[in-house]
């Protein structure tokens, strides 16, 4: 893995009807209906919402044989409209159905963590190593006719974990780590590899960025140790809508797209699946921009650890690294020092000209050739005057530098320089390369200053800067390098339409990407599915109706989840959680424990809020 340069992982194809992946293809875009999967006709109008706006694939969910069989009246509807999209099926605890869907899906993904094991009960089990094989020669026996059967459909096969979903025998053997969720899927590849079916495409997810990124990690390292190549699926489950759901995605699958990971992914939204096209297809062009980008001479730290990162030690300059959350710096640079409440930056750049008016609690960070010791004001320095650095005397310094300008000269004056905060820059198509290659170097130095790193862009939309900060930052944040983030939009003011982020707007995706890498917390979480045919209740009024009663509350974990596929165990660590139950039935739960079952859904919010304030969490 070269750490700084981009270049894809080379994978064995998968054929997935007409459209291959993995090997030469390109990343493929694909998305999943929510409608009722017996509901041929809803079920092909939402496929091809989803086709045209982009999707490769398509997956439905298939509860049952007869859900199953139904996807051949599917399939047909859309052959005979000329939509010739591969059909996944997805498959939950009963592996019938799996038999069934890969006579009339191209292709069928199954769940280690429930395709032979009980669904998750939270129960610790014990297990001799006697009694755990025969429980791993029960997967094989089941198994394995299935394979066939898919051999002889020309049948591909998605083996889908989800960190919600493991089984509990994994869990007592393996506890609640990447490594139980990398060996629940090896378990079904050595099968494969055994009865050698190579049409395989893996996946690992989670609703937590942090644990999805090393388990991807890690499966590929495990693989590769195997001489194991299949193709991998991307995604970030429950990541909410809105701001949110866009920037947890990007930021999860930005870090691995930017490692070169990645066949095919899906952006897993709480809204219509046809809007989580343009998402996925603006996240793909933009981490596979780099391909083919000028060499970045970088070397791998000796401390660092790809497989399990830790925070990089630095030590703390005033409220910026040690053991502190990594800051949020923004610019001001026309004098309007207006912020969100709740996003507020630790420190606002104002460049060369101190405003007059400004709040006097906040911290300003001013151009060094007109810093004069102002109270609360900090000098920042660039390459070129560094000679004038060592007469200052702030006890707070910033220093702009790129990759290429840590030089002998900076890092002498670093060495004698503690009070110097770095902010990093770059100009490279692989931004990400040449950031990494700086903190690398520092680290080989011995050197502890912290790092604060400079996104610049030029975004008339909002959602491209989020995806494109939240892209640049993730294997920055996943690897333990950030001690702060400074987000900068300048677009063309000649071309700028209405939904050209504010600065507050900028400010809050910078928090939002921190909050997303479990770094620091400024707002509610909520942990949403994007719902599927399972989902039995109105799930995007729903998450609307939880949101507005208790966007408030921060700090706080609420999962808002359409079934129990993944429902208790994705939302483990949530606060509360709301879970669909049956026809507009609703269980409550605080963290793993059902509170209540059953509740109709035209009375669950109000229970809910509830449940928070009878445990004194409404604030």
């Amino acid at each position: 893995m070269d750490l700084f340069n981009y270049a894809r992982r080379n994978t064995s194809v998968v054929n997935v009807g007409a459209t291959p992946m993995g090997g030469p293809y390109p990343i493929r875009i694909q998305s999943m209906t929510n409608t009722a999967t017996q509901d041929t006709e809803a079920c092909v109008a939402q496929a091809k919402r989803i086709v045209d706006a982009g999707g490769e694939y398509v997956r439905l969910t298939t509860q049952g044989v007869k859900e199953a069989e139904n996807l051949r009246n599917i399939n047909a509807a859309l052959r005979r409209d000329g939509y010739n999209v591969p059909l996944v099926a997805d498959v939950h605890f009963n592996p019938q159905v799996a038999d069934v869907a890969a006579l009339y899906a191209e292709k069928v993904r199954i769940n280690p963590g429930n395709y032979v094991d009980a669904a998750r009960t939270f129960k610790h089990l014990e297990y001799t190593d006697e009694t755990y094989a025969q429980e791993l020669q029960k997967i094989r026996d089941r198994f394995i006719p299935f394979l066939r059967i898919c051999k002889e459909n020309h049948t591909a096969i998605r083996i889908g974990v989800n960190h919600g979903s493991l089984s509990d025998r994994i869990m007592s053997r393996y506890g609640d780590t990447p490594e139980g969720m990398v060996e629940s899927c090896m378990e079904f590849l050595r099968i494969c590899i055994e009865e050698d079916f190579r049409d395989v495409v893996i996946s690992i997810k989670a609703s937590n960025t942090v644990v999805m990124v090393r388990t991807v990690r890690l499966l590929v390292y495990v693989m590769e140790q195997e001489g194991m190549d299949f193709p991998l699926h991307l995604g970030v489950t429950e990541a909410g809508d809105g701001e949110d759901g866009r920037i947890k995605s990007a930021l999860g699958i930005g870090a691995l797209l930017a490692d070169g990971l990645g066949d095919t992914i899906r952006v897993s939204l709480s809204e219509a699946p046809e809007a989580e096209i343009p998402v996925a297809r603006k996240l793909v062009n933009y981490c596979v921009k780099r391909e083919g980008h000028p060499y970045i001479p970088g070397a791998q730290a000796e401390a660092f650890n790809y497989l399990s990162p830790t925070r990089r030690k630095t030590h703390a300059v005033h409220n910026i690294g040690g053991e502190h959350v990594p800051v949020v710096l923004s610019a001001r640079l026309d004098g309007n020092l207006s912020y969100h409440p709740a996003f507020t930056p630790d420190y606002t750049y104002v460049g060369h000209k101190l405003p007059e008016i400004r709040p006097q609690d906040r911290q300003y960070i001013v151009d060094a050739h007109i810093w004069d010791g102002t109270p609360n004001t900090w000098p920042a320095f660039t390459t070129d005057q560094l000679p004038f650095l060592t007469g200052c005397t702030a006890s707070l310094k910033f220093l702009f530098i790129t990759y290429l300008k840590l030089d002998e000269e900076a890092l002498a004056c670093l060495k004698y320089h503690p009070e110097i905060v770095l902010i990093a820059q770059s100009n490279h198509p692989n931004r990400l390369g040449e950031q990494r290659g700086l903190v690398h170097q520092l680290m080989q130095e011995k050197l502890t200053n912290p790092v604060i790193f400079f996104q610049h862009y030029a975004e008339q939309e909002t959602e491209d800067l989020q995806i494109k900060s939240a892209a640049d930052m993730g294997a920055l944040i996943f690897d333990g390098l950030c001690d702060g983030i400074f987000l900068f939009n300048q677009p063309d003011p000649k071309q700028k339409p209405s939904s050209t982020p504010s600065d507050t707007d900028v400010d809050a995706i910078a928090f939002g990407i921190l909050q997303a890498g479990r770094l620091r917390t400024s707002k509610t979480e909520y942990i949403s599915c994007p719902g599927c045919g399972r989902t039995l209740y109105d799930l995007q009024n729903t998450i609307a109706r939880i949101k507005t009663a208790t966007s408030h509350l921060k700090g706080l974990k609420i999962g808002i989840m359409g079934c129990i596929v993944n429902g208790p165990g994705e939302m483990a660590d949530a606060d509360y959680g709301y879970v669909g139950a049956g026809r507009g039935k609703i269980s409550l739960y605080k963290k793993k424990e059902c509170i209540e079952k059953n509740i109709p859904e035209e009375e669950a919010v109000e229970k809910l809020i509830e449940l928070i304030k009878a445990n004194g969490d409404y604030l």
